[in-house]
């Protein structure tokens, strides 16, 4: 594969994780929202990310602010 292929098929990856990682922490948190258990402040997310065929674990952590929500 050429390096622009991968980067292309990287990118396109890591999009989808984007895209579809925001949708479902919108959903559970206007889920939790709307019965009223929903965490004031932030919370505590975490991924977790492996590659089937390659020796890599790589975990992202981070705080996501829900007073807004």
């Amino acid at each position: 594969m050429s390096d622009d292929g991968f980067n292309m098929s990287l990118r396109k990856f890591l999009k989808k994780v984007g895209v579809t990682s925001q949708s479902e922490i919108e959903e559970a948190v206007r889920a939790a929202r709307d019965a009223g258990t929903l965490p004031s402040g932030k919370l505590k997310a975490r991924v977790v990310l492996t590659i089937d065929g390659l020796d890599i674990e790589h975990v992202v952590e981070g705080d996501i602010d829900t007073s807004g929500a």
